[in-house]
């Protein structure tokens, strides 16, 4: 997908809006037509078959009739390929939710026949989409648009900010030819570790952009539900968190080009984010403990950008990321290959308790990913136990 900037005018606006709705409305009662629905069982009917329910639903309500009839049958074509992705059982694709207003606000656009829709560039920096009764609607012209665009979609996030996204895969990045592996370990107090020694930091707000969010936040939690006062600062708040978001996003893209561009090989950690960010909260009958405590690493976890660098990178460099088990990597000596819990000093420490190496503990994490060691419980190399060796002299760390 190439994302641009959609600066509709007031007018065309309230039409982005009206079309949004629209396709929020025929979302979910697909959803409900198919809540309880399973295979094998009658009574669901398919993509043509709520195609033809909406035409008799057009005919009856005048207000739905005057939306744009694609945008409509769009968002039925979409709930339908939704649906047929999770029942492929090769798939990893979720049932198909409800959509909210304020939060999923969108609609696709396919040209007719196949044929690509009108894109046209006015200067530099503008260019110019068709979209169905909001006729021209400008966006900036940030990049080229890729030809034969057959399809784009329109989105408004929760700042309030517009976006159009053409339906294109970009070409990978061309691997460098130099044979080198280069290792990523992620983390919280540093973000992404290479093997090489780099530290690497997804940027955030700052610390007065910080403050005032909280502020926003303890003001929010006294505003009256429905008021003026409480929209205001909702979107003042949602500002804010979507800087910090286009911050890591744009450190994910960037670092992720340098690194598809460096190495011919890039191995990661192979972490389940969605459980290591699972809430501690538990039940009545259960509470978790230490749940504040567990709330902040999720949130610095999810800060860091783990999965968007990863995901970016496997985009970037198809073919060419593994995935390395993350058992005991951080216990393991890359010099000598002895596993140990005491080799471990600190968060940042590494000195190893067989041969005195020392370095920090994220890189020297980040080498044996890089060296693509299935460290297991049984030993270094993953079939005999380590064997202790007497001190040596202090190495330095390479």
């Amino acid at each position: 997908m190439c994302r641009y900037r959609l600066l509709p005018t007031p007018a065309q606006e309230a039409v982005l809006r009206g079309h949004c709705a629209d396709a929020r409305y025929i979302w979910n009662l697909a959803v409900e037509q198919h809540a309880h629905w399973r295979p094998g069982r009658a009574g669901a009917p398919g993509y043509l078959g709520q195609c033809r329910q909406l035409t008799a639903a057009r005919a009856e309500h005048p207000w739905l009739a005057a939306g744009s009839q694609m945008v409509q049958q769009q968002a039925l074509r979409d709930f339908a390929q939704a649906r047929a992705a999770f029942f492929d059982p090769r798939n990893p694709a979720r049932r198909p939710t409800w959509r909210k207003a304020g939060r999923d606000e969108g609609f696709r656009i396919v040209g007719k026949r196949g044929q690509q829709w009108d894109v046209r560039r006015l200067s530099r920096k503008t260019g110019e989409v068709w979209v169905p009764k909001a006729g021209w609607v400008r966006f900036r012209w940030s990049r080229p648009v890729p030809p034969g665009v057959k399809s784009f979609r329109v989105t408004r996030d929760r700042a309030g900010r517009w976006h159009v996204a053409f339906a294109a895969i970009p070409a990978p990045v061309p691997a460098p030819g130099n044979g080198q592996v280069g290792g990523v370990d992620r983390g919280v107090t540093v973000s992404a570790a290479l093997s090489t020694g780099e530290f690497l930091h997804a940027p955030g707000l700052t610390p007065p952009q910080r403050a005032r969010l909280r502020r926003l936040e303890r003001t929010l939690a006294r505003a009256r539900r429905g008021s003026a006062r409480r929209a205001r600062v909702k979107l003042a708040a949602a500002r804010l968190r979507a800087r910090e978001a286009d911050r890591r996003k744009d450190w994910a893209e960037k670092t992720s080009t340098d690194l598809a561009r460096r190495f011919d090989l890039i191995r990661v950690e192979n972490l389940n984010i969605a459980n290591m960010t699972r809430s501690a909260r538990g039940t009545a009958a259960q509470p978790g403990r230490n749940v504040a405590q567990k709330t902040g690493l999720n949130r610095g976890i999810l800060r860091s950008g783990w999965g968007l660098l990863v995901r970016r990178l496997a985009d970037k460099a198809p073919g060419r990321v593994e995935k390395v088990s993350a058992a005991f990597t951080s216990q393991r000596c890359s010099a000598c290959g002895h596993v140990a819990a005491e080799s471990r000093k600190s968060q940042a420490l590494f000195a190893c308790v067989a041969c005195r190496y020392a370095a920090h503990a994220d890189v020297n994490a980040a080498r044996n990913i890089a060296a693509g060691h299935a460290v297991t419980a049984r030993g270094g190399d993953g079939t005999t136990r380590p064997v202790n060796r007497e001190p040596q002299l202090l190495l330095q760390p390479a």
